[in-house]
């Protein structure tokens, strides 16, 4: 007889926000928005699917996203790379099925889609033998098939004696930095320990926190701390420390990167050469370099938002701690709760998934984070922030995920430099201007959700696609794959 399943008041297994519904196929029509005069921003934009089902509207900004807005606890997530969504959020759902059945000998794991199709590459079948340790763990490569709610899916089985007693199962999903879903997800259960953590902030897009600004006189930070508390800076802190362990490391690491590409390590050269040179960012490419590697090799990073783009947002205020002695600590934590606030929009509202709408979604992302931590520092407006932040993730739109061999370090180490570049550079751009555009992050964000489901599969870290296929092409390499698979 098998085992009941779960409940909610058993184990913590609800403790994440689930997925929105994806939208149909991609043509839109745009019917209305409203903007406010005074600062020519987007109130409310609908959009008709036309192909699939005409009849259906989606709405920005939501009446409230599913879970709401959860804590930057969650945003910033502490563990080892390569990916958070492929490694990180593997090895927590692993260690959760484990305990529920801690009796369990054997566990049977079928990973679809995405997890199944990079997972090698991403070290999510090591990261969930090793959180599953003592048992013996089967897995089932399913690169071709998707479950319903998100490309990244899971099934745990525990069995029995003899393998023919199924004690239990379980259908997740990592939906992104690290976070987890199952298919009854709606929110965190009532009372449970990740309850504090769950749908904590009331506004979820960038207009309402602008609003909020301009109503109260407070910077957009504050807006966090007046909802998580002053316990907040603490764990930033400990965050940022994360932070420059991983870039001191990095800095000073040699030799090549796990995997089939022989990936040479740059940092440390590019830091030598960053003290000779007069190239102004050239210690900002440094220390982008020495987190993405770091990580790339499974060392210990924070997900801002994700492993994959763990190397922007650290880097950014790295480089102005350098060109500014007197910059404080709480002044860094405080940019990075901003910048928290612009990553926890996003994921609230579209996805931080590079499965689900590719790496727009994840160096996209966090070169908008950057840029409106570094617009803060530099003394920008909230509107000013914002501003940054909509040029960052704009010129993002459209990014695919096309990891080579299946590994989180081509394309995605440079483009972690690249993303800090351009952070700086919006911030700079933002500054130069009142705060006043015609583009709304809040669109950049809806718009970015749509251009993700436009995106084809082999595009979303799947490594069918773009970079991951021309160099698969070369025949040097279908050499080398056939010598290894000898």
């Amino acid at each position: 007889m098998q085992a009941p399943l779960p409940q909610k008041d058993d184990i913590a297994f609800f403790d994440e926000a689930s997925t929105d519904a994806q939208l149909s196929n991609q043509q839109v029509t745009v019917l209305h928005a409203v903007r406010r005069q005074r600062r020519n921003s987007l109130q409310e934009i609908c959009v008709e699917v036309e192909e699939g089902n005409p009849n259906r509207i989606e709405r920005y900004p939501q009446a409230r996203p599913v879970g709401g807005m959860q804590s930057l606890k969650k945003l910033f997530r502490i563990g080892n790379g390569p990916s958070s969504s492929h490694t990180m959020g593997p090895r927590r759902a692993a260690e959760r099925f484990g305990d529920f059945y801690p009796e369990c000998k054997k566990v049977h794991v079928a990973l679809f889609g995405s997890l199944a199709a990079t997972g090698k590459g991403h070290l999510t079948d090591w990261a969930i033998a090793d959180a599953l340790q003592g048992r013996n763990v089967v897995f089932d490569w399913k690169p071709d098939t998707f479950l319903d709610v998100h490309p990244n899916g899971m099934i745990f089985t525990a069995l029995g004696e003899g393998n023919d007693t199924v004690l239990g199962s379980w259908e997740c999903y990592s939906v992104g930095g690290g976070a987890l879903v199952d298919k009854d997800t709606k929110g965190g259960p009532p009372g449970s320990e990740y309850a504090t953590l769950y749908d904590v902030y009331e506004l979820h897009t960038m207009n309402q926190l602008l609003q909020w600004c301009d109503d109260t006189g407070l910077r957009l930070c504050d807006y966090a701390y007046q909802h998580e508390g002053q316990d907040l800076r603490e764990y930033l802190g400990t965050v940022w420390k994360v932070m420059k362990e991983a870039q001191e490391r990095g800095l000073h690491a040699k030799g090549v990167l796990p995997g089939p590409i022989g990936y040479a390590r740059k940092a440390h050269a590019t830091s030598l050469r960053a003290k000779h040179t007069r190239a102004p960012k050239a210690s900002l490419m440094a220390y982008a370099l020495a987190v993405s590697e770091e990580n790339g090799s499974g060392g210990k990073v924070v997900t801002a938002p994700t492993c994959g783009s763990c190397g922007v947002l650290p880097a950014v205020l790295r480089h102005l701690s350098d060109l500014d002695p007197d910059l404080s600590r709480d002044e860094i934590i405080d940019a990075m709760v901003t910048a928290g606030l612009v990553g926890n929009v996003v994921k609230a509202n579209a996805s931080i998934s590079g499965a689900e709408v590719g790496c727009q979604g994840e160096v996209g992302v966090a070169c908008a984070m950057a840029a409106a931590a570094a617009c803060q520092l530099w003394g920008g407006t909230p509107a000013q922030i914002e501003y940054a932040a909509e040029t960052a993730l704009e010129h993002h739109l459209g990014l695919t995920c096309d990891p080579v061999e299946g590994l989180v370090q081509v394309p995605c180490i440079e483009r972690n430099v690249f993303g800090a570049t351009r952070a700086l550079d919006s911030a700079e751009y933002a500054l130069l201007s009142d705060g006043k555009h015609l583009i709304s992050f809040d669109e950049v964000v809806l718009t970015l959700k749509i251009t993700g489901q436009d995106i084809k599969a082999g595009y979303r870290e799947t490594a069918k696609g773009g970079l991951a296929r021309t160099y698969a092409l070369d025949e040097r390499v279908q050499q080398q794959h056939r010598d290894r698979d000898k």
